[in-house]
């Protein structure tokens, strides 16, 4: 069952218990129980509301941050994340596989303020020998959501 609310609050974290009891099959205190037990466990870590902030009259620019690092003597790559994901700006940090170690998402208003927290904050780690900086142009999809979905055609059928 666990498996089951995951994956529906996962596509819909604001769902009614009572809703997600009937769509399972079982009762809404089950369900209340499972969920307060998965918060406790650190299995459910947060709840997100997904913003387009295209369509709002508030400039922000995302930017994804390849980082190459030298890992630290008995911490690996740990220390040095921690001291990275610390910055309020930054929104997640991952740990990754091929020519950098580590790939950072971040919002700041300008590509100017972005460009400052790579060159001022980031790179002047002990740590970090290089970044590369990559601006997200367009959305097409985040989280499973399609954000640039195309307008539904209005016009009558002529047959």
């Amino acid at each position: 069952m666990r498996e089951e609310i995951l994956s529906v609050l996962e596509k819909n974290s604001k769902i009614d218990i009572k809703e997600l009891a009937v769509m399972l099959g079982t009762n809404e205190e089950t369900v209340f129980n499972e969920i307060t037990a998965m918060e406790h466990e650190g299995i459910i870590c947060g709840y997100h509301t997904l913003i387009d902030w295209d369509k709002i009259d508030n400039e922000k620019v995302t930017a994804l941050i390849e980082v190459r690092v030298t890992p630290q003597r008995g911490q690996g790559f740990d220390f040095v994340a921690e001291r990275i994901y610390n910055y309020p700006e930054v929104h997640s940090v991952y740990l990754i596989s091929g020519g950098f170690d580590l790939l950072i998402t971040l919002q700041g208003k300008s590509l100017r303020e972005v460009s400052a927290f790579v060159s001022d904050k980031l790179s002047t780690i002990d740590s970090v020998l290089s970044t590369a900086t990559h601006f997200i142009l367009k959305k097409y999809k985040d989280h499973g959501t399609i954000m640039a979905a195309k307008p539904k055609d209005t016009r009558e059928v002529i047959s």
